[in-house]
């Protein structure tokens, strides 16, 4: 897992964020589940989980409803878009702020579309949770995996905590980076519950 992951934890060392398993009633996980439902339903969470289409979904700044991406944008196999227009091509790689829209967004890591397993557009929010507690279908990861997959991104300054500061003019998911942690942690040791 450490390899998917980036960390590598010492003998003994375990993840400061996550929970004791069972340590979480299953109300309150489902609870944390409804509050991660919402933040990875969010257009700024979900716009680049598409399918093998490989079509990634944007909100125009002001907007509030999703579409495909203008300029007739794709991701190609590589999800990158390397075979037509790379999405480096606007998004560029920094860790500087973002400005405000219509300056397109960038993060500390290369832009990419979510592998093609990960797809959320479309998808119910009981459909996302069976997929991110399956490590067949979320990368290979626990739920102490998906709290570390969370804190590498913030170490490389990647979408996900980025996503809380997109640039003015653009809408956010509910809460904060640190409380999404927090809720994936909760629903981890709750036994990772998903709604019937």
């Amino acid at each position: 897992m450490a390899a998917l992951t980036g960390y590598v934890f010492a003998e003994g060392e375990t993840n400061k964020d996550a929970l004791p398993a069972g340590s979480v009633s299953r109300a309150d996980g489902l609870k944390a589940w409804k509050r991660i439902e919402a933040v990875v339903t969010h257009p700024r969470c979900a716009n680049c989980h598409v399918d093998a289409k490989a079509i990634p979904i944007w909100t125009p700044a002001g907007e509030s409803k999703s579409r495909i991406h203008g300029m007739n944008i794709h991701g190609g196999e590589s999800r990158i878009g390397a075979e037509a227009l790379a999405c480096s091509t606007c998004h560029v790689t920094s860790k500087l702020p973002n400005d405000a829209a219509p300056s397109p967004p960038h993060a500390g890591i290369d832009w990419q579309l979510a592998p093609v397993e990960f797809i959320w557009i479309g998808k119910s929010g009981a459909e996302i949770c069976a997929q991110l507690r399956d490590p067949k279908r979320n990368g290979g990861r626990d739920a102490v995996g998906l709290i570390e997959h969370l804190r590498h991104d913030e170490s490389m300054n990647g979408f996900i905590p980025r996503g809380w500061h997109p640039g003015a003019g653009r809408s956010t998911p509910p809460g904060s980076f640190e409380e999404h942690v927090k809720d994936v942690a909760m629903w981890g040791a709750a036994g990772q519950p998903c709604p019937d």
